[in-house]
């Protein structure tokens, strides 16, 4: 108790929140269990729901195509070992499936981890992204971290904090949760609900399938001057139904029935239940969860090309690119100061493709501007100055 007391009036020494070591005072140095299942999420929302899939591969393959770009001050650094530690990450994976990884696994749990592994010389020379299901924060004073519990087949190993400043090897990124101080939240979980209605849809129309085509119903027996049947011959009939008519193998055989019976369909038509508009508002609700415009996820519309051009516009604009600001702004505090001060990450907006509108766009109202000089204007879209561009046309 005294260490920690110790370790607390050093943290007072400079201003700090007067509420921060109360909030994990009950579970002080004890790991905290994430509060939901990754595994239950990962299966039913990413696995078995095609949306979710599209929206996390779309949104992750994006992230791990931008360029990186590195400035010392103001100036560009076009060769680093910041670059090349991003461009490779381990000898196993590189750097695209690295972010791949990365952001996939915030998206689907509402929490990332990175780890940098150090050499002989304290120099960061690998990066790996840790599955989130096997992290446990430890929670310490001041509101920060005092470590991480990494557990695969019963191993544990904990990854240490620094006591005062909260700052370790592992990166841990994660989305706003209103109700939880150690870890994010997900997108699955706004769009649980949908997640659900959309796998329940697609399991209905999979068993009708199955069934021929077929819903349920109820064979009708009139007994008229015949005895009521048994109990065990209600039992045989039943089961003689299931093995001839029911299956996909058995679609469009002719039912055969002896005496006064009669067949009477008891299931809803999918027309009824109205299953295809429900998928469909699911799957929107699902993609904008995920800030997906739904045109992108397979969303029937008007799918012209220059709507098409449009959504994957607002896709960049929307989602992927305040997501690649708020990961660069992360490595900024967490991985460059490993290689000295001053470094600053940054990304090639000019190399995206989708952006070409933006950047048409800024271009034109940059050459429009008749009170900027060449040089002006070679500076706004990122060219260096040349001689004689200080005046104005």
């Amino acid at each position: 108790m005294k260490i920690l007391e110790n370790l607390w009036s050093l943290r007072t020494r400079k201003k700090s929140s007067s509420v921060a070591p109360y909030i994990a005072y009950n579970a002080l140095g004890k790991p905290v269990w994430t509060p939901r299942n990754y595994a239950l999420l990962a299966d039913e929302g990413y696995q078995k729901n095609v949306i979710v899939y599209r929206c996390v591969t779309l949104i992750a393959k994006g992230v791990g195509s931008i360029p990186w770009l590195l400035y010392h001050r103001d100036d560009e650094v076009e060769h680093h070992p910041i670059l090349n530690l991003l461009n490779c990450p381990s000898p196993r994976q590189a750097g695209s499936a690295f972010m791949e990884a990365m952001v996939g696994h915030l998206l689907l749990s509402g929490n990332a981890y990175i780890e940098a592994v150090f050499d002989q010389a304290n120099k960061v020379r690998e990066l790996y992204a840790l599955r989130p299901d096997r992290m446990k924060v430890i929670p310490g004073i001041a509101g920060i971290p005092s470590g991480f519990e990494y557990e695969v087949d019963g191993y544990k190993r904990r990854l240490e904090c620094d006591p005062i400043t909260g700052h370790s090897a592992v990166l841990h990124l994660k989305n706003f949760h209103p109700l939880n101080d150690w870890y994010g939240m997900s997108p699955i979980e706004a769009a649980a609900r949908s997640i659900d209605q959309h796998n329940i849809v697609a399991e209905h129309n999979l068993a009708l399938m199955q069934n021929g085509g077929r819903p349920s119903g109820a064979l009708m027996f009139k007994p008229g001057n015949c005895l009521p049947m048994t109990e065990k011959q209600r039992d045989s009939l039943r089961e003689d139904i299931r093995r001839i008519y029911e299956g996909s193998n058995n679609a469009g055989r002719i039912m055969v029935l002896e005496g006064d019976f009669d067949w009477k369909e008891m299931g809803l038509s999918p027309k009824d239940l109205d299953f295809i508009e429900g998928k469909k508002m699911s799957a929107r609700e699902i993609s904008q969860a995920f800030g997906v415009p739904p045109m992108l996820v397979g969303i029937a519309g008007d799918a012209t090309f220059a709507n098409y051009k449009e959504a994957r516009y607002h896709l960049w604009e929307d989602t992927i690119l305040p997501l690649m600001e708020f990961l660069i702004a992360e490595f900024n505090l967490w991985l460059c100061p490993y290689f000295g001060e001053g470094y600053r990450l940054s990304y090639d907006a000019d190399a995206i493709p989708a952006l070409a509108q933006r950047r048409e766009s800024l271009w034109a109202k940059i050459q429009a501007a008749d009170f900027l000089t060449i040089n002006e204007k070679r500076q706004a879209v990122g060219y260096g100055p040349i001689a004689e561009g200080d005046k104005l046309l």
